[in-house]
């Protein structure tokens, strides 16, 4: 793994933790609005996956997060090594290695994140949900530069 990429890692799974910490701390009587109507910090103990999926089954889960960290690290082999990358694999490690920490320890992930949209409540979440999602863009546009293959940056 290169250093780039362990350090954003490392950096994400502690953000993640702290702010998990703080949150679970100053929420743990009630909610705060931030912007009415649009974003509040809500303390919610996550027993499944995104919206919920899956939820009850945390060794399903923490096999799965596994199985991925498994898979993204032969993934990496693949794609060029520049700095983007690095980053977008680091998020991505340390972002499941957050939720990973939260169902081996508690048995459950904390999220704290709650947006409502066009009076539509998404499901509450937290930093390492951030990182996953951001890295996800990250290879996405990776894999649309060609960079996924032996460093090839070839157009598509």
């Amino acid at each position: 793994m290169n250093k780039k990429l362990f350090i954003v890692a490392i950096i994400t799974l502690i953000v993640d933790q702290i702010s998990k910490i703080v949150m679970e701390e100053m929420l743990a009587l009630h909610n705060i609005t931030i912007i009415k109507n649009f974003f509040r910090l809500t303390l919610v103990y996550n027993k499944g996956a995104a919206w919920g999926i899956f939820s009850g089954n945390k060794m399903l889960l923490i096999g799965i997060t596994i199985i991925a960290v498994v898979i993204i690290f032969s993934l990496l082999k693949g794609f060029k090594k520049n700095t983007r990358n690095s980053i977008a694999f680091g998020l991505l490690l340390g972002g499941l290695s957050g939720n990973l920490a939260d169902r081996l320890l508690l048995g459950y992930v904390r999220d704290f994140l709650d947006f409502t949209i066009i009076n539509y409540n998404y499901p509450v979440f937290n930093i390492s949900d951030i990182a996953i999602v951001v890295s996800v863009i990250l290879l996405i546009y990776a894999i649309l530069k060609g960079e996924d293959s032996d460093g090839n940056t070839s157009k598509r």
